[in-house]
């Protein structure tokens, strides 16, 4: 880590938006608290009146929280499993987006984790799970899960902001105690920075295989069961690729969207977009060979109860859901991201937003036809979501949207250290980097035998 230089700052871009506020951020933040105290009524309503307010029912006892749940988790992939991986493998591109990335993780891990509480009805309900709880149980595994990733990717993400908030510390701006109280008295020294450094290399490590044991342990609650449609043992990695594939198009649209207001182009560049929608391009692929890899299966083996499923998303009630789930997951990304010309902002923004719908109605197609088709004799059931499903749902991204606007209120939302670093890296370094794997030079004594055997 470089030294920080606090009195000659050459990034003000990035402190802008902290310290001077316009009234559209004021007025954001009205709309989106209206709907969050709308949600929050329609919640307290559910819990008075019980979750008949909602379109549960028997055998649908699963429906948007759990769809919600699914999603949300999945969409925190964005965050450090990216960053980590980017950071280990030392892309040098990832400066600009690391930080970006892993605020999606904390908020996104906090809104998606109390989603099964919401599905309980009764929240007391949740106390069961540490009284009661059963270590056979996919559901505690889930918890645990949860927990150690929401735990290790906020203490990833506020390590390496500490520099940071040390420079806001050290200008003064406000509210300066809590800056103050943050920076945990750094002050650049090489100690400090030996320290801070090796424990973001071992948070590094961690969350690596914490965030793909998170998805995989989701997967587990449905693939545990015996459930046609959901008894899969490739549950676990199929779940795992669409987590990355809706968390890498979330971080493009919140890096398109902030870029936008903030003014950010000369720190997230086209290059930055274009390398991310490339590996963007390369989930869809994957994600498109783990479903047809699923679906094959499924059809080929042509068990009654699992084509009874099978039909009623390829050609019953949810087909309508199932193919636009497959456009907006592979035709649309794919057609955008190949072409050169179309592979630009305003191109990577629709693909990105159509692979966050098409992963949405991905975990509805998975959710609700099995439960929809029992196996017992019993009509397939219907699920209809009612208002108070609507807006639990719009309440969880407002707060989304909220948190990550108040974040970038009070800390730089692009490392400001991360970026210093990167200038000062010198050509010298990156020469002996690229010396270091690519072939040795031929000597200038086989360069003289070439020369002469040509003449």
């Amino acid at each position: 880590m470089s030294e920080l230089r606090h009195n000659t700052f050459e990034d003000e871009d990035l402190i802008r938006p902290i310290e001077q506020t316009g009234p559209g951020f004021y007025l954001m933040v009205a709309i989106l608290l209206g709907v969050i105290v709308f949600a929050g009524y329609t919640y307290i309503r559910q819990v008075f009146l019980g979750l008949g307010v909602t379109g549960l029912a028997q055998p649908v006892s699963w429906g948007f929280y759990i769809i919600n749940f699914v999603f949300f988790i999945g969409i925190s992939h964005a965050g450090t499993l990216i960053s980590a991986i980017l950071r280990l493998s030392k892309a040098e591109w990832r400066r600009p987006i690391t930080r970006m990335a892993e605020v999606i993780t904390a908020i996104v891990l906090a809104i998606g984790g109390l989603h099964p509480i919401l599905d309980l009805g009764r929240p007391d309900r949740m106390l069961h799970l540490f009284t009661e709880g059963r270590l056979q149980s996919p559901l505690l595994w889930d918890v645990t899960s949860i927990t150690a990733y929401f735990a290790a990717s906020t203490v990833y993400l506020y390590l390496p902001m500490i520099p940071d908030i040390a420079i806001l510390r050290d200008r003064g701006t406000r509210p300066r105690w809590l800056y103050e109280f943050l920076a945990w008295g750094w002050r650049g020294t090489e100690h400090q920075k030996k320290v801070l450094e090796r424990a973001i290399n071992i948070l590094m490590v961690m969350v690596i295989p914490i965030a793909i044991s998170v998805h995989t342990v989701i997967s587990f609650i449905f693939s545990m069961t015996i459930q046609p449609g959901w008894h899969s043992t490739i549950f676990g990695p199929y779940f795992v690729v669409g987590a990355i594939f809706s968390g890498i198009a979330a971080l493009l649209i919140v890096m398109i969207a902030f870029r936008k207001a903030f003014d950010l182009g000369k720190y997230l560049k086209l290059i930055h977009f274009q390398y991310l929608s490339t590996l963007l391009l390369i989930m869809s692929f994957l994600w498109f060979y783990f479903t047809f890899a699923e679906y094959l299966t499924g059809f080929y083996g042509h068990e009654p109860n699992e084509m009874r499923v099978f039909l009623y998303k390829f050609t019953g009630d949810y087909a309508p859901w199932f193919w636009t789930m497959g456009i907006c997951n592979f035709l649309i990304p794919v057609v955008i991201l190949v072409n050169p010309k179309t592979k630009k902002i305003p191109g990577i923004l629709i693909a990105s937003i159509s692979v966050v719908i098409g992963m949405w109605l991905e975990r509805l197609i998975i959710v609700v036809p099995s439960l929809a088709n029992p196996r017992l004799p019993y009509p397939t059931g219907i699920y209809i979501p009612s208002l108070t499903e609507w807006s639990l749902f719009a309440g969880g991204v407002a707060v989304f949207i909220l948190a990550y606007m108040l974040f970038a209120k009070l800390f730089p939302i692009i490392s400001i250290w991360e970026i210093q670093e990167g200038r000062e890296e010198s050509v010298h370094a990156v020469a002996e980097r690229l010396k270091s794997y690519l072939p040795d030079p031929p000597s200038e004594q086989l360069l003289t035998e070439k020369l002469g055997s040509k003449r």
